[in-house]
């Protein structure tokens, strides 16, 4: 397919019918510290390679799609940081026919797996409708893209610094199933709890890969948010952490930070304000959703 490569070995996984998770790159250039970052990203494919599956980490690089990347190549995207463009859908034309570079968001990530061939993917939490979107408009393209791309993502629900009730609201308008992995609530990120439910609860991963298969095969378009909570050790505490979210919200207010910048601006100064507790939980759920995306894909 023209402007997307995929690396050998992903390829030939995929000719083999063995199973593939695909994972995003924005969590390594916007989502995490330097070098932690880069850590982070090559234990992710570890754990998947672990599980049973062959990790495709996406991006673009120097204009092309890439399902797959090398040691190398995350630690570039790790080292240079907030200076690769984040990239959703509308920015993908753009990159591409420049020759730039890009890292991945959730719907871009959905995009560039679809195109490879690749069912599953993991990440940390998937974008939604933000707090005040009433007034902003500011609603996450992760959803549409859920909504039309025919990609499972294994997340730990949506970011909490989101309208957890709004986003899931859209999701059931255009037809998203909300799964839950042995849990009957919406995860919260950082968090087990939300106070929202899922649309059923399912508790394998073959469970989980019988309803995809059935899904596709009733030519059902669009995605399936795949819940899984953060293990109960590494959760935040419900009350400390909606009081941090506020402070930050309120800040990034203040500082006049709007659109694609909000969420890695919340992100870090949820860390901060946590003394770093927050990106430790977000590295384990990260962990935590890579583990069950490859036992899904394997099922699948």
């Amino acid at each position: 397919m023209a402007h997307l490569v995929i690396s050998e070995e992903v390829r030939a996984a995929l000719q083999d019918g063995r199973p593939v998770v695909a994972l995003e790159s924005t969590i390594i250039a916007h989502g995490m510290p330097f070098p932690r970052n880069i850590q982070t990203a090559l234990l992710v494919e570890q754990t998947v390679r672990d599980a049973g599956a062959v990790p495709a980490t996406c991006a673009i690089l120097q204009g092309k799609l890439k399902a797959g990347l090398s040691e190398d190549e995350i630690e570039m995207l790790g080292k240079a940081g907030l200076h690769v463009p984040k990239a959703s859908r509308r920015d993908l034309p753009y990159l591409v026919s420049q020759g730039k570079n890009g890292a991945t968001t959730v719907a871009a990530t959905m995009i560039v797996a679809h195109m490879a061939g690749i069912r599953i993917f993991a990440t940390g939490g998937i974008g939604g409708v933000h707090r005040g979107a009433a007034s902003t408009m500011d609603v996450s393209a992760d959803l549409q893209e859920l909504a039309r791309t025919p990609v499972a993502v294994v997340s730990a629900g949506a970011k909490r610094i989101l309208d957890l009730g709004l986003t899931l609201e859209y999701l059931e308008t255009y037809g998203v199933p909300v799964l839950g992995y042995q849990t009957d609530e919406f995860p919260g990120f950082y968090s087990r709890h939300s106070g929202f439910g899922v649309d059923c609860r399912l508790d394998t991963p073959k469970e989980m890969a019988d309803l995809l298969k059935v899904k596709w095969e009733m030519g059902l378009q669009g995605g399936v948010v795949i819940a899984n909570p953060v293990p109960e050790q590494y959760q935040l505490d419900d009350v400390l952490l909606e009081k941090t979210i506020l402070q930050a919200l309120e800040e990034a207010n203040q500082l006049g930070i709007r659109g694609k910048n909000i969420t890695p601006f919340l992100l870090a100064k949820v860390e901060s304000l946590t003394h770093g507790e927050s990106l430790h939980t977000n590295i384990q759920l990260v962990l935590n959703n890579a583990r069950l995306a490859a036992a899904i894909a394997v099922a699948f």
